[in-house]
């Protein structure tokens, strides 16, 4: 059986991958991808395998899983040794993380909203050094409209 591998610049990987040149070299720099190969001219190329990789990096990137997480993800995907529940265990602590951020951004909406209703009520309109805003954020007794 005959295989034919394609071959990529670095322009024509980032584009095949969805990622920037300078991210390509930056998974070079720190391991993430293995160095390019070079042609006899000092050309970058790549293969197939290359934009799987970096497709892959830049699916977990978009996850928002970090470069370490990424780098036991890439163990795992090419070992026939260790169990998927590895992979599982790390998706479960990501999924863990992302939904603590989501409680504490539901928070984060909150609070904004009484902000701005406070602002509606008390003193759209006035003066900005006056905005009820800048008192709520800086801790301070407000008083009432009326009063």
């Amino acid at each position: 059986m005959n295989y034919h591998t394609s071959v990529f610049t670095i322009g024509n990987l980032a584009k095949s991958s969805g990622v920037t040149t300078p991210t390509i070299r930056f998974y070079e720099e720190i391991g993430l991808i293995p160095k390019a190969r070079r042609s006899q001219s000092g050309q970058r190329y790549y293969e197939d395998e290359d934009v799987s990789r970096v497709t892959f990096i830049k699916q977990c990137r978009d996850f928002g899983f970090s470069i370490d997480q990424i780098r036991v993800l890439l163990e795992l995907s090419v070992s026939s040794e260790r169990n998927c529940i590895e992979t599982r265990d790390i998706a479960q602590g990501h999924l863990d993380e992302v939904r603590q951020k989501m409680e504490e951004l539901r928070k984060l909406e909150a609070r904004l909203e009484t902000f701005v209703k406070r602002c509606d009520e008390a003193c759209a309109g006035g003066p900005g050094d006056e905005c009820i805003i800048f008192k709520d954020l800086a801790g301070q007794p407000t008083r009432s409209c009326c009063g």
